[in-house]
């Protein structure tokens, strides 16, 4: 079932935000959603994830628990290694034969000398591939990533798109981003808010 977002509006008092454009995500397909800094990705994003409320506008298709999010600050539990923070959200059996296989599919994007360690003390790099980790193992619907690769080097990134590919699972996933050549590597459908809103671009995109 695709979910519909539909004639969404949101204004603060610093003015108009979102104005009512419509976005259609379907099964089983990657959207990458783009447009210039202030324009309101991840405002819309918010709204979607139910983190902010919308002053019109409704969405259809998305039940409560059906959205996984990655979002731009990690929000991991500090104290906790990265196996702890991934296996907190696998809606499994809580023993070893679990843990073993959040371990088997952190090696995936972190070296394993780093698994154990308080991801306090991890890279904001090394942070931000649990923090993935974490979305991409949750069991929903949608799977909303926002910039998931700032602070990733071009080898890194690599292995993280692999990654993600393996573990999306048919599932709809949207991941705002700025580069047009993570789209590509994704295979993703590209969404231009200013197309949608009809702003021309000030200059052709890089």
């Amino acid at each position: 079932m695709s979910v519909k977002i539909k004639n969404i509006k949101k204004s603060f008092s610093s003015g108009v935000v979102l104005n009512g454009i419509d976005i259609t995500l379907e099964d089983d397909t990657i959207y990458c959603l783009m447009g210039p800094s202030g324009i309101g990705k991840t405002t819309r994003l918010r709204i979607i994830t139910g983190l902010e409320k919308q002053d019109s506008g409704v969405i259809k298709g998305l039940e409560k628990d059906d959205i996984s999010v990655m979002f731009q600050e990690d929000r991991l539990l500090e104290w906790m290694d990265a196996v702890d923070n991934v296996a907190i959200v696998r809606k499994e059996e809580k023993n070893k034969d679990a843990r073993k296989r959040t371990e088997e599919n952190l090696k995936l994007i972190l070296p394993e000398d780093c698994l154990h360690q308080p991801v306090s003390q991890l890279s904001g790099g090394m942070k931000r591939r649990v923090a993935l980790a974490r979305a991409m193992n949750f069991p929903s619907k949608l799977i909303i990533l926002d910039e998931p690769f700032t602070g990733l080097d071009r080898q890194t990134k690599m292995e993280v798109i692999d990654y993600i590919l393996e573990m999306r699972a048919g599932r709809i996933l949207l991941i705002a981003t700025h580069g047009v050549d993570d789209a590509a590597l994704l295979g993703a459908k590209i969404i231009r808010l200013e197309e949608l809103l009809g702003i021309k671009p000030e200059k052709d995109p890089v």
